[in-house]
């Protein structure tokens, strides 16, 4: 029988974020499976106190997450360049690991449960895994949408997101690069590419650790708090080992 996989949202960090039905989710699920990533300190605690409060007779299983090689990719986004092979087999791997421990703690016709920060649809690629484990063990998938960190971020700072007759880009710090920089929310940029494309006149609100104790917000003209972000974010990653933060670009 066909195992459902429920892909459930838990927002940014604050667990008031998780939403009802995220919690009758994890309620109903056999087991909630975690990939779990060296290094990430209180990031599991979050998602440990999460579950503790709104799920705590269902048992966690924590997969060890694969390496992935990064060693050729920096540099190249190319649907068929290093970062893409080697996101590829990063997947493929991944898959392998939760099907294994799918297989071992779910009955046929069960529920597995994946906690995803944020929103599934949102640069996460839970999604694209599960439909590589779907090609070993009969999987169906359910999204439970969650507050992403975009949400999270223009709540922080008290602002709209869009400005009145503009779009809105939301892209990574890899492609920034290619933006008019209008209204762009930026994720995953380890980098602070914002410093190298940015107008020193461009408002920039920026968020680190959204929705938890750790909180970090800081915004202004490029010019003058740019260099405070970047130090601000090596200082907290090397605190904390990891750090999950987003900023949108303003041009004025």
């Amino acid at each position: 029988m066909t195992r459902t996989a429920l892909v459930i949202g838990i927002g940014a960090g604050d667990p008031g974020h998780v939403t009802v039905g995220a919690i009758d989710a994890m309620r109903a699920a056999d087991a909630l499976f975690v990939l779990d990533k060296p290094n990430a300190g209180t990031l599991t605690g979050i998602r440990q106190e999460i579950v503790d409060r709104h799920a705590p007779d269902t048992p966690v299983v924590l997969v060890p997450d694969p390496p992935r090689d990064r060693s050729a990719e920096r540099g190249d986004s190319r649907p068929d360049g290093a970062y893409a092979a080697n996101v590829d087999a990063w997947h493929d791997a991944r898959a392998g690991a939760l099907a294994a421990a799918i297989a071992e703690h779910v009955p046929e016709g069960g529920n597995a449960g994946f906690l995803v920060w944020g929103d599934p649809s949102l640069y996460d690629s839970t999604l694209r895994v599960l439909e590589r484990v779907a090609r070993s063990i009969p999987l169906a998938p359910r999204v439970i949408p969650g507050i992403t960190s975009v949400q999270a971020l223009t709540a922080a700072h008290a602002i709209l997101l869009n400005r009145v007759g503009e779009p809105i880009h939301i892209t990574t710090g890899r492609r920034l690069h290619d933006d008019d920089g209008r209204n762009t929310v930026v994720m995953l940029d380890a980098d602070c590419t914002f410093r190298e494309t940015a107008e020193p006149t461009d408002h920039i609100y920026w968020g680190a650790y959204l929705g938890t104790p750790d909180e970090i917000l800081l915004d202004g003209p490029v010019g003058e708090v740019g260099d405070l972000i970047a130090r601000t974010r090596a200082e907290a990653r090397a605190k904390h080992g990891w750090i999950m933060d987003v900023y949108l670009l303003r041009r004025p």
